[in-house]
């Protein structure tokens, strides 16, 4: 099912914070935001949730030491303790402070390693993926807002957007992707 979409088109970041909050407080609908950098509190004034992908890393982190520490004990305490320095292996815990370098390594790797590949899950980034950036100009000098029209009139709608600072107003098609 095709829905229309109004794409306003900003040329200052203030504008376009000012405009969101607007847009907001009249209760449309903010389908995406697309900036050429990072705006700072924008996703608060979107009203976006914090994100919870820090628990996902500690998480990965607690797999990576989990993995070493089974490995180390296997490998250097049951299947082939060695006599290092007069030293022989027969207790995990006594040989664990030589093991600390490793289990901080594979710590770091898994988390590191993991939380790639859930962003790139999460933000929907696959390789050979088209882009979904709907205006060119958002990557060097201009704000987009993607507004869902849903059942409210076009054209107050436009002369909204216009009173925000909105530099260009366009209507688009969109394909629902739920």
């Amino acid at each position: 099912m095709a829905s229309k979409v109004i794409h306003a088109l900003y040329n200052d970041d203030d504008l376009l914070m000012q405009a969101v909050k607007e847009t907001r407080a009249k209760h449309y609908h903010i389908e995406e935001v697309y900036t050429p950098f990072p705006v700072h509190g924008l996703d608060k004034v979107m009203g976006l949730e914090p994100t919870r992908i820090a628990i996902t890393a500690f998480m990965y982190g607690l797999v990576g030491i989990t993995v070493a520490t089974l490995m180390m004990n296997f490998i250097m305490i049951e299947d082939w303790p060695q006599d290092i320095g007069g030293k022989p292996s027969f207790s995990y815990i006594e040989n664990m402070p030589a093991f600390v370098p490793i289990m901080f390594e594979l710590t770091v790797f898994f988390a590191a390693h993991l939380m790639v590949i859930t962003f790139y899950m999460r933000s929907k980034l696959w390789p050979f993926k088209k882009a979904e950036n709907p205006d060119v100009r958002t990557t060097d000098d201009h704000f987009l807002m993607a507004v869902d029209t849903g059942n409210n009139n076009l054209e107050e709608m436009s002369k909204f957007f216009y009173g925000t600072g909105a530099v260009e107003i366009s209507i688009v098609e969109s394909e629902d992707d739920h």
